[in-house]
């Protein structure tokens, strides 16, 4: 780790400016993602962070990317602007080795192993769990940086009612609506969304020459529109027994700088629905069974817009189907045993022709939770047979210790995979059938410390992995690759004369350790070795300001490390007046300084950018 960034992290630990994420981090808020069980964040042996409904509100993102910038182990590499295609990089992994719930629903595509963050809109979630590190021994493949899980909208207590109304550069309309209400035994949740914007000129194609950047020069706006809706009820059939549904469906539409390869407009979809049933035996005991569906559709198009022309490019179109039981049982104080099992299945309809176009995966885990004064154990084992490359076993180990002054420390260590996708596998003339699960192997340490208006955290980490599919001399498709991941992350938050900071930065180091490979050593493509955020508010009576830095350090593009991506610093500003109990409106300018900068070469970011938004959220009733 470098001198400069060491004396950033030493100098963020002082608890007169520690940092954390967009808000404080209560020391009653509790997570489900990390151990699949309710769990307080300063209990947890594995790093946690949590995003609720009032940080989004008051944070006026208009994204998931602009949610999540900068905030620890995350980088992002974004291909135009608002709603093009997003590559999450947790802890230095690639984006398919990072898994996504939705409502305790996979997200992903069968085909890419990409969940499509761009298409997730904002206003239909409730709250984000971010979960970093190796989580497969409880959620199988795709768990090796972590886990991000995202709840839509629920319902509080009585009947409740919010919308909002936003306008903005590039000619931004946004409007959301919707309803809550929780009686004695139901509730019901519903919210719809539409977002439309003209967006910028997703590439500079010029420069690049045909062949270079994104294959193609078309100087134009590329908008980008997305019509949401989300339905969430529940209903209490007896004392013991509850009935859950969620419905959650995202059409979008997207223009793109594309070519002759992949057209330059596309039709997609994101639709996730589930039910769970939850049997409360007694306070010792709980039961739950949940099923789940996830359609990821994407239908591309070559238009022309002087012509007023389009037609047909292809199709990738995948469903995935899970079904889930989990026992969590407590036999003594302090004492409890969860286990399980997961069911799967990937279907793919394209009109690329795929030699199989399905497969099934069975998971069994089981989990122990310990708590013996100051010290705190976790251990969880899961096996996954899957029908293609057979039986994979994953384990995970984790330790907590509290001193009589609030500090914490936590060590953790495990294991994670990631299954092929069906492009890896079977996509005509680039795959090969007989490829084998990534692996990897991770180790944590942290040190924590909470207080009434300050905490702070701090991890160090290192993650091996092995197996990585890329292509030989040959150009065959092969577990060939290998990486060494590094990095430490800082976080914290205080409340000083009024003023809420919070703040975060991350390190990362993650090589290409493939032996023999002319890339071996060099950074991994398109992820920054330094990144940080931090905001700062303060409430004026009914008058709230705040100011949001992000910034990242320089990333290559390509895995030679030849073509080099400066690093850049953003500023929003932002301001909310609140009218009554009900009404308020809020203001933000974003990237006040212009700053031009790419996060993939060839591919724009949006400059300075204004939005007001009028908001209402009724009181219960």
């Amino acid at each position: 780790m470098s001198y400069h960034t060491l004396s950033l992290a030493l100098a963020l630990a002082l608890p007169g400016v520690a940092a954390a994420q967009n808000a404080p981090t209560e020391l009653d808020d509790v997570t489900v993602t990390a151990t699949r069980t309710p769990i307080s964040i300063e209990n947890s042996v594995v790093p946690v962070q949590v995003i609720d409904r009032a940080q989004i509100d008051h944070s006026q993102a208009n994204s998931l990317q602009e949610l999540l910038r900068g905030r620890a182990g995350l980088d992002f590499a974004n291909q135009g602007g608002t709603g093009k295609i997003t590559s999450l990089f947790l802890r230095g992994s690639n984006s398919n080795q990072v898994l996504v719930l939705v409502d305790g629903v996979r997200v992903a595509s069968a085909t890419s192993g990409m969940a499509a963050l761009q298409d997730l809109p904002v206003d239909q979630i409730e709250r984000v769990e971010i979960v970093r590190g190796p989580r497969s021994s409880l959620y199988g493949s795709e768990a090796i940086g972590g886990v991000i899980q995202i709840f839509t909208r629920t319902a509080g207590q009585g009947l409740q009612q919010n919308l909002a109304i936003t306008a903005g550069s590039n000619n931004l309309r946004q409007v959301s609506a919707g309803f809550s209400n929780r009686g004695e035994r139901g509730w019901i949740s519903a919210q719809g969304g539409y977002q439309k914007t003209d967006g910028i000129n997703a590439c500079r194609g010029t420069a690049a020459g045909w062949g270079a950047g994104c294959f193609a020069d078309e100087p134009d706006r590329d908008g980008y529109r997305n019509t949401s809706i989300n339905v969430r009820g529940g209903y209490a059939l007896t004392d013991t027994l509850s009935l859950e549904g969620h419905v959650l469906n995202a059409d979008s539409f997207n223009e793109y700088d594309g070519s002759i390869f992949g057209g330059n407009e596309a039709d997609n979809r994101q639709q996730v629905y589930g039910a769970k049933l939850a049997w409360t035996a007694s306070d010792a005991f709980r039961l739950t069974a949940q099923v789940g569906r996830n359609r990821d559709e994407a239908d591309n198009y070559f238009a022309d817009a002087a012509v007023g022309t389009r037609s047909f490019a292809s199709a990738f179109d995948t469903r995935r189907d899970t079904a889930s039981v989990q026992g969590d049982f407590i036999f003594a104080e302090g004492q409890q045993i969860t286990a399980g099992a997961d069911w799967q299945n990937d279907k793919v309809t394209s009109s690329t022709a795929f030699d199989i176009d399905q497969r099934d995966n069975l998971g069994v885990f089981a989990e122990y939770q310990g708590q013996f004064g100051a010290h705190t154990l976790q251990a969880s084992v899961r096996n996954d047979d899957n029908e293609q490359f057979g039986n994979h076993t994953t384990g995970s180990l984790g330790y907590g210790f509290v001193f009589g002054n609030g500090l914490r420390l936590t060590a953790s260590a495990g294991t994670g995979f990631k299954a092929p996708t069906f492009n890896d596998l079977y996509y005509p003339g680039f795959s090969n059938p007989n490829l084998k699960p990534e692996e990897s192997k991770s180790l944590n340490l942290g040190i924590a410390q909470y207080a009434d208006n300050w905490n702070w955290t701090f991890n160090a980490y290192e993650t091996r992995v092995d197996q990585l599919i890329g292509y030989d001399s040959n150009f065959d498709l092969v577990n060939v690759a290998e990486a060494r991941i590094r990095g430490a992350e800082l976080t914290g938050f205080v409340s000083l004369a009024g003023f809420d900071i919070n703040a975060q930065a991350s390190f990362t180091d993650p090589r290409d350790h493939t032996s023999g490979a002319a890339s071996y050593d060099n950074l991994l493509a398109r992820r920054a070795r330094t990144s940080g955020r931090i905001d700062v508010d303060k409430s004026f009576g009914p008058l709230r300001l705040g100011v949001t830095a992000a910034g990242s350090g320089h990333r290559f593009d390509n895995a030679a490390n030849t073509v080099r991506l400066a690093g850049y610093g953003t500023m929003d500003v932002r301001v909310e007046y609140a009218i009554n109990d009900a009404w308020s409106l809020q203001a933000k300018a974003a990237n006040v300084f212009d700053r031009d900068y790419e996060t993939v070469a060839w591919y724009n970011q949006p400059g300075r950018e204004y939005q007001l938004t009028l908001r209402y959220n009724s009181k219960a009733n």
